[in-house]
């Protein structure tokens, strides 16, 4: 079975994208294919598409997702950190989308590794064809290094609790299973100080997950880069779905702004609305933010 995606911010993406005839566009996490359909199909006849995933499988199901568009789409292996050496010296688009963080693909596989409500390997790699897992990472790292990182990532204020727990289960046998973990995280965190909307372990599993696949590092350079590669009134949306992320977008964008090549759309970043919330609740920490070019494309 495939897993169930559901694009979000569909609408508000096509809105800040003006979709038309003839334009090209990237989705440089091209994820399963959802935005980026409705983005060819918004285009049509003449529209077309580069999708970029890390993700082999993600790849695979996107491919279905888009054959109806034939030529039009074009699919290709990669990191959006690495769009400099990815994309054609040459190449521009009239729309980019970056849609950041995990998919459907991920949370609803339990091979996967990144969901704690289901029993799975600690794995985590969003592409798994390389890198240590979420497993070798806890193996491995002092008690020290291992709190800085849910700290850091995780945002997690019991990041240091966390981390004695886990280590001090390590000792007697490898943490293996995602369920095996969030019961350690959910241990260590002071019962009356659960979080009220999230498990105790959503932070510490976000803090591996971006530490795993190194999803920080180097988006501000391709936010930068993707931006270098638009045509002149062309537009770039993200979406983020934590602080981290957002802040780094909301920075980048503005240092770009600065140097008058952008323009920004979104003072404040665009939120799902309830009905949208209602019907994906994975949509609820959502953050959309776009902007335009305004420097003349030689």
């Amino acid at each position: 079975m495939q897993p169930v995606h559901v694009p979000v911010l569909a609408a508000e993406v096509l809105a800040h994208l003006r979709p038309r005839s003839g334009g090209r566009y990237l989705d440089a996490t091209v994820g399963l294919g959802g935005h980026a359909a409705a983005l060819l199909a918004a285009s049509d006849p003449a529209g077309k598409l580069l999708g970029i995933d890390r993700d082999p499988e993600a790849l695979r199901v996107s491919r279905e997702q888009l054959s109806g568009f034939g030529q039009r789409a074009t699919l290709l292996h990669g990191r959006h950190e690495d769009l400099a050496d990815l994309l054609d010296p040459a190449e521009r688009f009239d729309g980019i989308l970056f849609d950041l963080g995990t998919s459907a693909l991920h949370l609803d596989t339990p091979e996967r590794g990144f969901s704690f409500t289901k029993e799975g390997p600690l794995d985590m790699r969003m592409d798994p064809t390389g890198g240590p897992t979420a497993a070798e990472l806890l193996r491995r790292l002092p008690e020290r290094e291992l709190a800085d990182l849910i700290y850091r990532w995780g945002e997690e204020r019991w990041s240091r609790r966390i981390a004695r727990v886990i280590v001090e289960a390590r000792r007697a046998a490898p943490i293996a299973s995602t369920t095996a973990l969030a019961a350690l995280v959910a241990r260590a965190v002071p019962r009356g100080k659960w979080p009220r909307q999230i498990h105790p372990a959503t932070r510490t599993f976000q803090a591996l997950r971006i530490a795993v696949n190194g999803e920080l590092t180097g988006l501000a350079s391709a936010l930068t880069t993707a931006a270098e590669r638009l045509e002149a009134g062309g537009r770039m949306v993200a979406i983020s779905f934590h602080s981290l992320e957002d802040r780094i977008v909301k920075h980048t964008w503005r240092d770009l702004e600065a140097t008058g090549q952008v323009r920004i759309l979104t003072r404040r970043p665009v939120s799902p609305g309830e009905a949208e919330m209602d019907l994906n609740p994975r949509a609820r920490s959502a953050k959309l933010r776009a902007l335009e070019c305004v420097r003349e494309v030689s």
